[in-house]
């Protein structure tokens, strides 16, 4: 009888199924590890969000702030920033740490309290508020000297004008002097006195400006427009001294023809460029007088 032939064995193909399932298993439990030690902690989290904010005035992208982990309770609870460090590096290694910036005050729900407001924001509000009373400082000004001129500026022979951080009194040089002379005639004496008086319980500083035509001088004492114009603002400084106004506040200047408030080339422009201008300065910032 002949012998039964053995069955034939078959090569097992899933063989790689095993260590493949294996490899799955490890590496769940590998992120099952990782997740387990790397979760967040909502409470640093949410302390450094606050922290971050609070310093940098960062704008949320939301009406409403989102909230991380359990928030506490009352909304005005208020916490140093010292303890705001202490909280977030907590657990970190000694080379990591770094402390938030310390400032005065405390975080509040990511703003700061009254009591620390921005330096920035401090400084801009000093700046409008010295402006504001630099502008009333010279509306007063304007006001007493438009006062004490009225008369002169109703004639139309005196100009009074604030602008800018200056108020400026614009005199016709026909009515202060004679024709090449700088020292003032007599009648012009009261009007320089009172503008005088006028100026005295102000701090301000003063530039008195001596101006002219273009047409050349023809006295000996002056060799040019500027020298006449320069002794006439000059004479005006120490009436002003004289009267009793601090030297320390007066200034000279002579620009001869070369500052026109119009053309040369008929009288009446002339008779306009003739003039002596009384610039008073606005007071600086630092409570000096300004172009001091």
């Amino acid at each position: 009888m002949p012998r039964r032939r053995a069955r034939d064995e078959h090569d097992n193909h899933e063989a790689w199924a095993i260590p493949y399932g294996d490899l799955m298993t490890l590496l769940l439990a590998f992120f099952v590890v990782m997740y387990s030690i790397s979760s967040v902690n909502s409470g640093k989290y949410r302390v450094l969000s606050d922290a971050l904010s609070a310093e940098f005035r960062g704008t949320p992208l939301t009406p409403q702030p989102i909230p991380i982990g359990d928030r506490p309770q009352n909304v005005s609870e208020q916490l140093p920033i010292t303890e705001v460090n202490r909280l977030f590096t907590a657990g970190m290694p000694a080379h990591l740490r770094m402390p938030l910036p310390q400032g005065r005050g405390t975080v509040r729900d990511g703003q700061r309290s009254a009591g620390s407001a921005d330096p920035r924001e401090a400084a801009n509000a000093a700046l409008i508020e010295a402006e504001a009373a630099r502008q009333k400082e010279l509306a007063g000004i304007e006001a007493d000297v438009s006062g004490v001129l009225g008369s002169l500026i109703r004639s139309n022979l005196v100009h009074v004008q604030k602008h800018g951080d200056a108020v400026e009194v614009q005199i016709s040089a026909d009515i202060l002097f004679g024709s090449g002379v700088a020292e003032p005639a007599p009648a012009a004496l009261p009007i320089l006195q009172r503008l005088a008086d006028s100026l005295k319980p102000w701090p301000n500083a003063v530039r008195v400006e001596g101006h002219t035509d273009n047409v050349p001088i023809r006295s000996g004492l002056f060799h040019s427009n500027w020298e006449l114009s320069a002794a006439r603002a000059g004479s005006v400084v120490r009436l002003f001294a004289e009267r009793g106004v601090d030297p320390q506040r007066l200034a000279v200047v002579g620009y001869g023809q070369y500052r026109p408030l119009q053309a040369n080339t008929s009288a009446p422009g002339r008779n306009a460029n003739r003039r002596v201008a009384v610039i008073i300065l606005g007071r600086g910032r630092n409570g000096e007088p300004a172009g001091s």
